[in-house]
């Protein structure tokens, strides 16, 4: 843990097991997003290319980036922030992993692995959010 200098007042307080837990979760699960999106977009990878699941991706990385940068701009809000942010993305990751169900969006195995890695990682980090007591 670091010592508040002083000039960050009213925005950094020392780190807590609690925000280390949120902060670790949502740190993974951005870096998740954007390699897939970076996957659907083709830079990575060529032949899986799928821009509408790219955007999704990186408008749901973009949540969780903003969730975490918010755990160190209000560390009074980390729950309640890693919370939605994380409930976000699980939401839309199981609107994703619907649309491959029924065949709109991409649907090779990788694909699916992908999204039912995500659904349980992203359950995880708002399970763990909600059970953590500052």
């Amino acid at each position: 843990m670091t010592q508040d200098d002083g000039l960050l007042d009213g925005i950094y307080t020392d780190e807590t097991p609690v925000m280390r837990v949120i902060r670790s979760f949502m740190a993974f699960e951005l870096v998740a997003f954007a390699t897939a999106a970076l996957v659907h977009f083709g830079v990575l990878f060529s032949g899986l290319e799928h821009w509408r699941a790219g955007t999704a991706e990186s408008v749901l990385g973009a949540v969780l980036l903003l969730g975490l940068l918010l755990t160190w701009v209000r560390p009074a809000w980390a729950r309640s922030v890693g919370i939605t942010a994380q409930a976000f993305a699980l939401f839309g990751t199981l609107v994703g992993l619907f649309t491959v169900a029924i065949g709109i969006g991409p649907r090779t195995a990788a694909d699916v692995t992908y999204h039912v890695g995500m659904v349980v990682l992203l359950g995880s980090g708002v399970y763990q959010a909600t059970q953590q007591s500052d």
